[in-house]
């Protein structure tokens, strides 16, 4: 992704931040990370991120989504013998659909673009709306999404390893690479 694009992202992610009564620092927003995955589709398949804290116990996050974006499917394996993450999602603004493991929804509220269809497998859905949260288990297979405006969301979890997340999608990079213009 270009620069200039990560720039125009890092402006939308602080003003829904914003919108969700989050005030962040003049550091903080220079260190957005506009995460595209690797496919230069962020508004439809990307996440913004703030992370307040990562050590090798826990960690604090802020996800902003802009309005039916997705977070692909994915999960935190163990490595060395250590669980992957369990994280809770605590919605603060909007609402999201978190799908998991489980009896399919007969009509989930998340949907995913028709060419990546193959890349969902979980389908079990979980509504939040703000103040509402959800707790994954390590090594749980999920993807989420935002609802019609977008959402704000709280990420508490154990120690964050982002790069050795397991993407069911094959295509997936997910640490950025940002371009000069």
């Amino acid at each position: 992704m270009k620069r200039s694009k990560v720039q125009e992202f890092q402006k939308r992610i602080k003003e829904d931040f914003q919108k969700a009564g989050l005030v962040i620092t003049a550091k903080e927003e220079q260190n957005l990370e506009v995460a595209d995955f690797g496919l230069n589709r962020y508004e439809e398949i990307g996440l913004g991120v703030l992370v307040y804290v990562n050590t090798q116990r826990c960690c604090a996050k802020e996800l902003a989504m802009l309005p039916h974006q997705i977070c692909p499917e994915h999960r935190h394996p163990w490595v060395d013998g250590v669980p992957g993450k369990e994280e809770t999602f605590r919605c603060r603004w909007g609402e999201v659909y978190i799908h998991i493991p489980g009896e399919q929804t007969s009509k989930p509220l998340g949907h995913v673009p028709a060419d990546k269809e193959s890349t969902f497998t979980v389908w079990h859905e979980v509504v939040l709306k703000p103040g509402e949260q959800f707790t994954l288990p390590p090594d749980t297979l999920h993807w989420f999404q935002a609802g019609p405006e977008g959402a704000v969301v709280s990420e508490f979890s154990t120690a964050s390893r982002d790069e050795l997340d397991i993407f069911t999608d094959p295509e997936i990079v997910r640490i950025p690479v940002i371009e000069n213009d």
